[in-house]
């Protein structure tokens, strides 16, 4: 599909399990299997996300997804095609980390044919029935790679694709070919989205990008970067540093080959994934040249239906820019010395994050995804540091009224926030949506020797942002403290809950 004919979404609905509230077509509170067939047909038909990626990374997966929506909603899908007007974009395992789902990923890979003849046989797929397979769209022709580090990893899926699967037709078979036997096998290839999620990833991703693009004539290539994963691994504030620089180097190296490189941001409904929410889409001026935005969970559920459609309208209108200004040597020293001391400062925390967090409900089935702290790793010379996943992570903390996006700003001088101002401009707004849920009481059950060392600059964030605290919220967390303290397991997840209703968003 040409850059001209292809629409790349601003809004991809996606996921993450980060809403409080069920959504109304879901009889569980977990959202799988049927349910989330529907929640695409909600995001497509009635919120505007043009976009839904579909993970079969960690979790059950329907590979029937296409037949379904085509069966079930015939009517949109004739007026709206599936692979020209809104897209299905798949997530898959990267065989070069997780060995254990490597081959749901050939599994996935052999079921884009499969939605392809599902599609023509609806006549839903441009053209109609009768028309060669030349003109039709594919119902699915991107992937998602999680991980990626190199750009062998995206040439195996993308050769793999090509000569395995659709390159299976020609194949001699006995008496015959494959495709003969068979029937034809399209699309002909697939674009690969690479999903940077490390720092050294991330900053390496134009070096990876441009290496791919190596010997190929593609119109784009979509570049997506993470945004709760290098927070949960580098602290917030360098999380969005890291973003910036990325971006910044993606744009240069777009402007340098003239070939499009549409940027996706996963950003999620707290600071510390992202601050991207009904209330508030500063993310497009903190990314003002970014493409695509996710639209997670708690976006879609935790607010009134005619809110997310506004959000996603502004989104979808708003133009792209340039990036903004970044002076990578300060932003560098600065990620450099904010991580080093958020990891010494949550390699104390994680015994106590890790029992919260084993209270805070699921909302999908899904595994641990693996990431720097997938797995025990050493932290700075301590004990093996293990951490839930960011969801968790952050659900945790607020609710013990300890916003995880004041970890490490104690490595913060005044010579930086000159940086910060014209690097980072929604952080004052981002740290002060933060605070309004920070409460004292948190010293009550975390390491005083944290707290301690974050405290002065706590009050002093508190006193120059004016900030106003959550009272209602500020009840609960001495509640939840209570529970934790006493054991009260059960009255604890329901705090949780109750507190992560006030904000909006569970983690």
């Amino acid at each position: 599909m040409s850059s001209v004919q292809r629409k790349v979404p601003r809004c991809m609905s996606t996921q993450h399990p980060d809403n409080v509230s069920t959504p109304f077509f879901s009889e569980n509170p977990v959202i799988e299997g049927d349910t989330e067939v529907k929640e695409a047909y909600y995001a497509f038909s009635r919120l505007g996300c043009t976009e839904q990626m579909w993970d079969a990374e960690g979790k059950e997966v329907d590979d029937y997804v296409v037949r379904k929506l085509l069966s079930r909603h015939e009517d949109f899908f004739q007026k709206n095609t599936l692979g020209r007007d809104v897209f299905l974009t798949l997530r898959v395992p990267n065989p070069s980390v997780e060995r254990e789902e490597a081959k749901v990923l050939l599994e996935t890979l052999e079921s884009i044919p499969r939605s392809f003849d599902v599609a023509r046989s609806f006549g839903s797929n441009g053209s109609g029935s009768g028309s060669g397979s030349a003109d039709l769209c594919a119902p699915v022709f991107e992937i998602i790679l999680p991980m990626t580090s190199s750009a062998a990893e995206l040439n195996r899926v993308y050769h793999y694709y090509r000569d395995f699967v659709a390159g299976k037709e020609g194949k001699p078979l006995f008496d015959t070919t494959v495709g003969d036997w068979i029937g034809r096998f399209e699309p002909k290839q697939i674009n690969v989205i690479p999903l940077f999620e490390t720092k050294e990833q991330m900053l390496s991703s134009p070096v990876i990008v441009e290496d791919y693009l190596k010997g190929k004539e593609l119109d784009y290539v979509r570049v997506f970067l993470a945004r709760s994963d290098p927070a949960l691994n580098y602290g917030s504030l360098s999380a969005v540093l890291i973003n910036k620089i990325a971006v910044k180097r993606i744009y240069e190296l777009e402007q340098r080959l003239g070939i499009p490189l549409p940027v996706i941001i996963g950003a999620g409904p707290c600071p510390f994934r992202g601050n991207l929410r009904p209330d508030n889409t500063n993310c497009l001026k903190g990314y003002p040249s970014v493409k695509t935005f996710t639209i997670q969970s708690a976006f879609k559920y935790d607010y009134d239906e005619e809110s997310v459609r506004k959000a996603v309208a502004d989104i979808n209108e708003a133009p792209r820019g340039e990036p903004h200004f970044v002076e990578e040597a300060r932003c560098l020293d600065i990620i450099e010395r904010a991580s080093a001391a958020y990891k010494s400062q949550i390699s104390v925390l994680a015994p106590v994050v890790n029992q919260l967090a084993s209270s805070v409900p699921q909302r999908r089935k899904r595994k641990l995804h693996i990431g720097l702290f997938g797995y025990s790793r050493k932290v700075q010379g301590t004990d093996s540091v293990t951490l839930p996943r960011a969801i968790s992570f952050c659900a945790a903390l607020y609710s013990v009224g300890f916003p995880p996006e004041l970890l490490g700003i104690n490595a913060l001088s005044d010579k930086d926030f000159d940086v910060l101002s014209e690097s980072y401009k929604n952080f004052q707004s981002d740290l002060a949506d933060a605070l309004r849920y920070y409460s004292d009481d948190c010293a009550m059950v975390l390491p005083r020797t944290v707290i301690a060392q974050l405290k002065p600059a706590i009050d002093r964030f508190m006193s120059e942002l004016d900030i106003v605290r959550n009272e209602k919220h500020a009840a609960i967390v001495k509640k939840s403290i209570d529970a934790y303290g006493k054991g009260r397991l059960k009255e604890l997840q329901e705090l949780i809950v109750d507190s992560a209703r006030i904000r909006k968003f569970l983690g």
